[in-house]
């Protein structure tokens, strides 16, 4: 059965999320280097069916675009060029930074752990997943 992805893209790290063949639960997949995302992704649909992707929406507290904004919407363009097949969502990904740390905290993580990046940018990307989950169920 196909998933679903998540993406909560960055500059430097992307963290990335599926959730379990039946769309019940999302899952942290892996953090990974920007300049090596396409290269993964295109292995990774090798392996798994994906019937949809989502991708973090920088917006700023008054709905405007953030200084990240344009280069999320120059990544949904290599997306739909490379993968004409899987459909795009852009979902707002406000807060899941913050929530992603908040939740470190709460896992009772060490403080070394928490400050580790590419765990919070894995983790953003799995509320938004989970977050869309829960909207559409």
């Amino acid at each position: 059965m196909p998933r679903i992805l998540s993406i909560d893209y960055g500059l430097k790290r992307t963290g990335l999320a599926v959730t379990d063949p039946l769309k019940i639960i999302a899952t942290g997949l892996t953090t990974v280097d920007t300049k090596e995302l396409l290269p993964y992704l295109k292995n990774y649909f090798t392996k798994e069916v994906v019937e949809l992707i989502l991708i973090g929406e920088p917006k700023n507290m008054d709905d405007t675009d953030t200084h990240a904004t344009p280069l999320v919407e120059k990544f949904i363009k290599e997306l739909q060029k490379n993968f004409p097949l899987i459909p795009v969502q852009k979902v707002d990904e406000r807060f899941t930074s913050k929530m992603a740390s908040r939740a470190m905290l709460e896992m009772g993580l060490k403080k070394k752990q928490r400050q580790n990046k590419r765990l919070v940018d894995e983790i953003a990307a799995t509320i938004l997943l989970q977050e869309y989950l829960q909207s559409n169920s």
